[in-house]
């Protein structure tokens, strides 16, 4: 009988451990576009503004489990965000532009995040861009194709996870039926509360039963498609690391529940398809802020939080060194805006003199938004190309624009990015997403699992396993 008691007590100690390694809290936070050269080039940043040659760590890169990943879809060796997106929350591979199906176009396949919730916990969806953007969306929706932003947001409310938190909806009216529901007022059907902005959120957190949480209307009214760069930001704008913080404080309303949380730094992919280095930078220090928040909630609970980071994959093939065997990436510092934020400013220099605009007018804003002539040393050459397309585009002509994946840009705006860049050694190998390996970090229970080099695919059974979570076969 003493026997049975001594294997009985064993085996409950067995299974209590077992419930102790298991992530009862879980973050997923995915950096879009963020390749290994993103992270690697940022913390070179910083170390060269305390004036060293080496790294100036950001909190992520220094959990314990680190490793790397592939990328490639179901039907191309570049995948798009869409189904790479599919593939970090489902595990599953898909065809480029499909949002939580197979490559059939067809078959749904559920996310990690509906695993968290069937197994009881609370879910909550969180990104820097339009809440139906493809990553995101991903998470909750399936359709056949990520431009789908009115279906999308239905497929929001049909998931019914606790909070949710983005600029805005894309497309918050069916622009194919007159008479399909507004998504706005779909809210309260579903038990949702609206907040707009951080302080929105706390005056109205308390009572909501469930959340979602936009930029304030002015914001959207400017830009709905995300929330603005943190090169670009201003003190009104809301920021990721609020987001995060929201999402953390709603989620842990019931912490006995546990919570999966999946952040996005969507940004950091926009930076890099405009090859604009200084806010693709910026835009990872500003992911690892958001980070940090939930790394204080892990300090307090270092037994059940599990913080994954990865990407979905690289954007820009961003080359660090462009032939010299040096850097110069404190010269990124002088950067005051982003390549959009300078046509912004132009574009008000158009209005302001009737779209003929003085060189000197121009230097100075390239001085003060660039540091040119200032703190950074212009070649005759490089001044050269300011001044050539300055006199193609501004002394009385209509704008020039140059697109990139998500803006357009004034052709002056690019030129000097472009020539900030050569200055810091930087290098771009296309305006597109690469097939590079992406970087997976973690730290907390479970961590241990994520070793070796990882398909994207493999990253959510991970964290499923990790977590406990029911996998839908």
């Amino acid at each position: 009988m003493k026997k049975f008691y001594l294997s009985l007590a064993f085996a409950l100690l067995a299974y209590n451990c077992i419930l102790a390694q298991q992530a009862k809290y879980v973050f997923y936070f995915i950096g879009d576009g963020m390749g290994v050269n993103q992270v690697q080039g940022t913390e070179l940043f910083q170390g060269e503004l305390k004036g060293e040659i080496g790294i100036e760590p950001l909190c992520f890169t220094q959990f314990p489990a680190a490793t790397v990943a592939t990328t490639f879809s179901a039907t191309n060796g570049v995948t798009d965000s869409a189904a790479a997106g599919t593939a970090l929350a489902t595990g599953n591979k898909t065809k480029n532009g499909a949002i939580g199906v197979l490559k059939d176009l067809e078959t749904p396949v559920n996310s990690v995040a509906v695993w968290a919730k069937n197994s009881g916990r609370r879910v909550g969806i969180a990104t820097s861009v339009s809440v139906d953007h493809a990553t995101p969306a991903a998470f909750y929706a399936h359709e056949a194709s990520r431009s789908s932003y009115y279906n999308i947001g239905t497929d929001l409310y049909t998931a019914g996870f606790d909070f949710y938190a983005g600029s805005d909806f894309m497309e918050p009216d069916n622009k194919k039926d007159s008479n399909a529901k507004n998504l706005y007022k779909m809210a309260e059907e579903y038990g949702y509360s609206i907040a707009r902005g951080y302080k929105d959120y706390t005056s109205k957190s308390a009572k909501a039963d469930k959340m979602i949480l936009f930029q304030t209307e002015e914001a959207s009214s400017k830009d709905r498609s995300a929330i603005p760069y943190a090169i670009d930001r201003t003190e009104k704008d809301m920021t990721l690391e609020e987001i995060t913080r929201s999402a953390i404080d709603f989620l842990s309303k019931d912490l006995s529940k546990g919570f999966f949380l999946m952040v996005e730094g969507g940004k950091i992919d926009w930076a890099c398809h405009s090859n604009d280095g200084a806010t693709a930078f910026r835009e990872v220090q500003d992911f690892d802020k958001a980070i940090k928040q939930a790394y204080e909630f892990y300090k307090q609970h270092p037994d059940e939080t599990l913080i994954v980071v990865t990407a979905d994959h690289e954007t820009g093939g961003i080359v660090l060194g462009t032939g010299q065997y040096k850097l110069n990436l404190k010269a990124i510092e002088n950067q005051k805006t982003s390549e959009s934020g300078f046509t912004k400013i132009l574009n008000s220099m158009r209005k302001e003199y009737k779209n003929n605009v003085p060189w000197k007018a121009v230097q100075d804003a390239l001085e003060e938004n660039f540091g040119f002539w200032d703190e950074i040393e212009l070649s005759e050459e490089q001044e050269t190309r300011l001044k050539s397309v300055y006199e193609k585009t501004l002394k009385g002509q209509k704008a020039k624009m140059e697109k990139s994946e998500y803006a357009q840009d004034e052709a002056l705006a690019a030129e000097a990015k472009r020539i900030i860049n050569e200055i810091a050694l930087i290098g771009w190998t296309s305006g597109g997403h690469s097939a590079g390996y992406v970087p997976v970090f973690a730290i907390g229970a479970g961590s241990e699992n994520f070793s070796g080099r990882l398909d994207n695919t493999q990253i959510p059974k991970l964290i499923a396993k990790s977590a406990g979570y029911n996998v839908e076969k």
